[in-house]
């Protein structure tokens, strides 16, 4: 199934005119960098050149009939693994287009509101050792639940997985809300997690709690990892956390400098793109009770909070996953850090300097409110870039996104 967008066509008209016409268009498709976000020196003459660089894109459909599919990554096969929040299914879809359930434990994963099959990361040897890891709610054996990572292989057939090992248990959970768990692999072979609040509110200034956090641990041992701020304190929770302060991670990326990024859920206000520095404080701590009127990043805390390198303002837009996507073919797209949007329902390339400062912002026509909720972004081996979306008629799918021509 192919979709596609119909090109915007403008009228003739007197020169005058048309030039007004095609700055106010420009201008739509290039929102102004929100207000607490200023721009690094020269991104004016930077959008000007971006704008005669951008391809047209080509979307298509990839993978048809899911549940709000939550993430997806290619395998060394070119089969695409997605992970579906609910009803927390494991599905796979080969090169052919052929699509089969994943044989997986379906029935310990807990699934409430915003928590079930979650986070997916495909280990950089699979091809040697099978490893792929997912972020999931847990039923317990004696009863309740929490968030865990774990562990798996996948057989050689692609049908069945195994699991192999709990990485790290007691993520919080309480109704379901806030269990965003994003993972990423970072390029020194950690697991980076980002987690959720779960509408508590002191959990994320809580170096006790995983809630609200960055965390780094070791692929397969599950121990902290060997750089952590806190790897040697008493208590064993601590030594997880990278950053803190964080409301609803719902996604990592890393840049090509190495550098790390989270995206995650405002309130009401400030959806956040934080550039990540180990230790950090992010400043959501809306106490007493669960206050959401507090700023994102409150600044009127004890200690030193983090400002995001970018920031919605209001409304929020939902942000969710992310990836910085490279190659000459996407043209000013290339080196950007793509991020989709839920409420939005709209892809977001957000441009910044190599001090991390904002340079400019673009919302790709041919991702913009078509196809509903878009949840995360991967870009393929070959270049071409993955979308998870929920779909406009409730229908998920995962979308494939090429320049066109």
């Amino acid at each position: 199934m192919r979709l596609s967008v119909a090109r915007r066509t403008v009228p003739a008209m007197r020169p005058a005119r048309a030039a007004v016409a095609l700055a106010a268009a420009l201008a739509l498709l290039s929102p102004a960098v929100p207000a607490g976000a200023a721009p690094e020196r020269g991104a004016d003459r930077d959008r000007a050149s971006e704008r005669a660089a951008r391809p047209a894109l080509q979307v298509t459909t990839r993978v048809a009939g899911l549940s709000h599919p939550w993430d997806v990554q290619e395998l060394p096969s070119g089969s695409l693994l997605v992970t579906e929040r609910q009803p927390a299914r494991l599905t796979l879809s080969r090169p052919d287009g052929a699509k089969r359930t994943i044989a997986f434990p379906t029935g310990r994963i807990w699934t409430s509101g915003e928590t079930g099959l979650m986070g997916l990361a495909v280990d950089p040897a699979f091809g040697q050792n099978r490893r792929f890891y997912t972020c999931s709610g847990w039923r317990k054996a004696g009863g309740g639940h929490d968030v865990r990572v774990i562990s798996w292989t996948l057989d050689g057939a692609e049908r069945r997985a195994t699991q192999r090992r709990t990485l790290l248990r007691g993520l919080p959970t309480t109704s379901g809300r806030h269990g965003g768990c994003r993972l990423l692999i970072a390029r020194d072979g950690s697991l980076v997690v980002g987690t959720g609040d779960a509408a508590v509110g002191t959990n994320p200034r809580n170096l006790r709690s995983l809630g609200g956090k960055t965390l780094r641990l070791d692929r397969f041992t599950g121990k902290p990892w060997r750089t952590n701020p806190f790897r040697k304190a008493a208590n064993r929770t601590k030594r997880y956390v990278t950053t803190y302060g964080h409301r609803n991670v719902q996604g990592l990326a890393q840049r090509r400098d190495g550098t790390l990024w989270s995206v995650e859920h405002g309130s009401y206000r400030d959806d956040e793109v934080n550039l990540l520095r180990r230790g950090g404080d992010y400043g959501w701590q809306p106490v007493p009770g669960y206050d959401e009127s507090v700023p994102m990043t409150d600044q009127r805390l004890p200690g030193k909070q983090i400002a995001a390198k970018w920031r919605s303002g209001r409304p929020t837009i939902a942000t969710s996953g992310a990836t910085f996507v490279y190659g000459r073919q996407w043209g000013s797209y290339a080196g950007g850090l793509w991020v989709a949007a839920l409420g939005g329902e709209r892809l977001v390339v957000m441009k910044f300097g190599g001090k991390g400062g904002l340079r400019s912002t673009t919302r790709p026509a041919e991702l913009d409110g078509d196809f509903g909720r878009l949840r995360t972004v991967t870009q393929r081996r070959n270049g071409d870039v993955l979308v998870a979306t929920d779909g406009a008629d409730g229908q998920g799918r995962i979308l494939l996104v090429r320049p066109r021509g």
